[in-house]
Formats: structure tokens, sequence, C-alpha cells
């Protein structure tokens, strides 16, 4: 590792200050940010530990059910805490499911939830700094397009950038349409995580809406409908501490074969997170049957742009699409 500055946050305007400075980051489980300093991928000048918050701030190490029955989820609250939580457990399946397919139970016991979100992709590329990567070096260039790529994205992917986002976590709250709280030097904002990653364009190595010294403080889910169920489907390579080839989180309200206010998300296809919108169109309301089910999972799959590697994830996702919302109907 290179040199760096380390010190612990006081409160979280004196988080902010130190984190604004250039080349700082913030460590709270350091699941990914110590991964990529021993690799050099990341080679801050200064650390800056929020983990000295708990305790401090109130809500940022906890779960709590909210005044309108929803959900805040503080930043440092552990992903093994946040999945066993009772209320996530029962009212919030799909979030529990998907922390629990992720990483190992060493892993999950330090990885925080403000941690998961800005989890950086696996591509070996970015990770290996004998080679190029235009997302750890701009204009650098891309040798994942043409080479080993059968992990990488399908969907919102640039000439730029093909990786995939890693998270499990973010795929669940993407299908939840949770709310990322963060605070900054101009104060605090709420960003609905459609809106928080960023696709690559011309732009990889900006992967969300943060800027320099942000700080994400908790997350927020709203009280789920009645009727509500929701499940978190992993397809992989091996039955632990593997990422996904595809994803599938499925949000709905189940009326006996029918499903209403739908929501879908997968991950392991796309560059970020990816809302699977027009397949949601195609179910809303809809009986759930074969049919339906491949109408909407064709046009989920439909802006796919597969690689030299990779083409078996356009099926693949299909696929898991379909069995994912069979799940569901079956569950409720």
């Amino acid at each position: 590792m290179e040199l760096f500055e380390y010190s612990q946050a006081a409160s979280t305007e004196a988080a902010v200050k130190s984190g604004s400075a250039t080349g700082a980051r913030f460590i709270a489980g350091g699941t990914t940010l110590v991964d990529l300093m021993k690799l050099g991928v990341e080679t801050p000048q200064r650390v800056v530990d929020v983990n000295s918050l708990a305790g401090k701030v109130p809500g940022i190490d906890t779960v709590d059910v909210t005044p309108e029955g929803g959900l805040r989820i503080g930043a440092l609250v552990r992903n093994a805490d946040l999945a066993h939580h009772q209320t996530v457990a029962s009212h919030y399946a799909v979030l529990s499911q998907a922390l629990l397919s992720g990483a190992s139970a060493q892993l999950r016991n330090m990885a925080t939830t403000g941690g998961n979100l800005l989890q950086r992709t696996r591509c070996v590329y970015f990770r290996d700094t004998a080679f190029p990567c235009n997302k750890r070096e701009p204009g650098s260039g891309c040798p994942a397009i043409g080479g080993v790529n059968r992990m990488m994205a399908i969907l919102g992917t640039s000439d730029q950038c093909i990786a995939t986002n890693p998270s499990d976590m973010n795929v669940a709250l993407t299908a939840l349409e949770a709310t990322i709280h963060i605070q900054g030097a101009k104060g605090e904002r709420a960003v609905p995580i459609h809106e928080f990653f960023l696709l690559p364009g011309t732009t990889p190595h900006k992967e969300n809406v943060l800027e320099p010294g942000e700080l994400i403080t908790f997350v927020t889910l709203a009280k789920p409908a009645a009727g509500t169920r929701s499940v978190y489907l992993k397809l992989r390579d091996r039955a632990s501490y593997e990422f996904a080839l595809s994803s599938a989180a499925v949000v709905a309200q189940v009326e006996g074969k029918r499903l209403k206010n739908v929501r879908i998300a997968m991950g392991g296809v796309g560059t970020r997170p990816w809302r699977m919108v027009e397949a949601e169109h195609v179910l809303e309301g809809h009986e759930v049957e074969d049919g339906n089910l491949r109408k909407a999972a064709e046009a989920a799959l439909r802006a796919a742009k597969p690689q030299s590697e990779n083409g078996f994830k356009v099926e693949l996702a299909k696929r898991c699409l379909v069995h994912a919302v069979k799940q569901l109907v079956e569950l409720a």
C-alpha cells in the first residue's frame, strides 16, 4: 500500500469536511476499499474512518421503523444485521434474501449498507493495474471489449465500459424503490435509487451522483402495500461466495395469479442495478402464465448488447426473470 493519513470522524460535519479533501476516501467495513488499496487500484491520500459515528449520530447504525410505517436503515448497519432484522426478513424479504446471497458470512459481518451501495465492479481489468481501464484511468481503453468479458454487462454498456455493478443488495433496493440520504458541504439531500447510479457513457469513472466529501447517512424504504410479496433469485457459477451471472428482485402485490404494482430489477446483466420497466408493464394487472411471462422476459432483454463471451446471459436472464416471478406467485 501507499502511505496515507488516517483519521476518525467525530461528527458527520467533520467527516464531510475531511472527506472533501483531494484524495480522501471514507472507510467503514473496508471490504471493498482495503482490497482495492492492496491492489493499487485505490491510492487515497487520506482515509476517514466513519465507524466512530456509531453512537454519536442517531440512527446511523440502526434499523428503525418510520412513523409512516416504512424503514430507515443507517449507513453503518452491517449487512448481516440488516439481513437478519425481523422487520426486514418479514416485510422486505427480497432485501434479506439478496444480502444473504452475497459474499461470505465473515464479509457480511463487516460490510455496511453505505459501503455496499458504493461497491465497485469486479471486472478483472479494473482490478489489475497492469491493464488499461477507462473506469480507473479515463481515456486509457477498455480491454474487456473483445477480451475476457463472460461476467460483464449486456445492458447499459458503452464503447468506454461494459463492467457490471456487482452488488446484490443494490438490486433489491432498486426493486424496493429505495431513497438514498446524503450529507455534504451544501447540506442534506435525498436521491431516489434510480437516479443514484450513473451509466458509463463517456465517463465510466463516474459511477454515482456523490460529490467529493458527500457521505451516505441512511436509506429509506416505503411501507409495503397490503398483499405485497417479494423474492430474490440469484444464478451463479457456484452456490456461495460468487457474483451473479444473472439475478432478479421481484416485488408485487399478488391477487390470485395476477400482479399489481410490479417492480422488477436485475443484477449481473447491467452496468448498474437494472430496473426492468418494460417487463413490469407487460405483467401489471395480468395473469401470471407462460405466455405473459415470456413476453415480459423478451421485453426486459430487448436492448441487450452481448459481448464475445457473454451472449448466454441474454437467455439466462430471461429464464431468471420468469422463474423469479413464478416463485413469487408460489410463495403467495
